[in-house]
């Protein structure tokens, strides 16, 4: 089918925000992938209508960022849009300005924000003042895009998302949060395991399970990992925790993912990490370069899947 400059939508999402996975319906998160995939494949084979010509985006930074910068980026281009880069050195986010007054102003030059802060609560009070979509690019709490990614990647590998054993060893960090949430959505089985004392939100386990989703809590990472379809791992010390950096490395202590750790996994299971890496305490550098390993797949992925939810929010 040739693509249109009105893409078939597959959620209901346009004009809302999209701040937490766990504020989808199954058939949203379904649908951003759907749209997202759509996407991909055209661009793949040369098309890419503009969906979103004439439609700007505020990309608002309070931490270091590469793939969410770029893929934003150069997603709103791809659709025929505009991004403009607005981080702390220019914004100071509730220190120059309120964020309230932030969001005021930028509701009058944006069709959407999307923004990468520290504080989950900036992103809720962007979304509250600004009377356009807020995109949560990245909280200390959650992070939703990237999960967007990595189903989009687990999708592709293995076609079913239902059922499938995705392990996660290390931090239950924010992407360990929106993990639980997308595993309550697809109907994939999620192993969490970490070291006492670094679980998951607890908040956040319960909510999922209360939902149905088959969600396990480990401090045993090689019993886990045994006949894995996916072992995620990611950095140890997220931005913002530099001040924890020698307890975790002590905490986190034969964490460290090699490549015999991958000859337990299912014959057919994959790597998976977020980036950026940080060789030699999360993973070793042969592990995210072997052949098993999909994460600049996943990475790849960051810029169809955020297409996606622009498509669906904004188009």
């Amino acid at each position: 089918m040739t693509p249109t400059a009105t893409p078939v939508r597959h959620s209901q999402l346009q004009g809302g925000d999209l701040l937490s996975l766990a504020d989808l319906s199954k058939d949203d998160f379904a649908g951003i992938l759907a749209t997202a995939k759509y996407i991909k494949d055209n661009l793949k084979r040369g098309e890419q209508p503009p969906y979103l010509a004439g439609k700007s985006l505020a990309m608002l930074f309070e931490k270091p960022s590469l793939r969410t910068r770029s893929t934003f980026d150069v997603g709103m281009f791809q659709l025929g849009g505009h991004a403009v880069l607005l981080d702390q050195s220019f914004v100071r986010l509730g220190q120059r300005e309120s964020v309230r007054d932030v969001a005021s102003n930028l509701e009058r030059f944006f069709d959407a924000i999307m923004a990468r802060t520290f504080a989950h609560d900036t992103v809720l009070q962007l979304a509250e003042h600004a009377d356009i979509p807020v995109i949560n690019g990245l909280t200390d709490l959650l992070h939703p895009c990237q999960l967007l990614a990595d189903y989009l990647t687990l999708q592709e590998t293995f076609g079913e998302l239902a059922g499938l054993n995705i392990v996660f060893v290390g931090d239950g960090n924010n992407v360990v949060n929106s993990h639980i949430h997308a595993a309550m959505l697809a109907g994939t089985h999620l192993t969490v395991a970490c070291p006492e004392g670094y679980e998951p939100d607890a908040d956040i386990v319960k909510y999922a399970k209360a939902q149905g989703a088959v969600i396990t809590i480990s401090h045993d990472p090689r019993e886990a990992i045994r006949g894995a379809d996916a072992l995620y791992t990611d950095v140890w010390t997220s931005m913002g925790q530099e001040e924890e950096t020698e307890k975790r490395l002590r905490a986190f202590a034969g964490y460290t993912v090699t490549l015999e750790w991958l000859t337990e996994l299912a014959p057919r299971g994959v790597f998976m990490h977020d980036l950026p890496a940080h060789y030699g305490e999360e993973c070793t550098e042969e592990v995210l370069h072997s052949e098993r390993s999909v994460a600049f797949d996943q990475a790849e992925n960051r810029l169809h899947a955020q297409k996606g939810v622009l498509v669906e929010l904004l188009a």
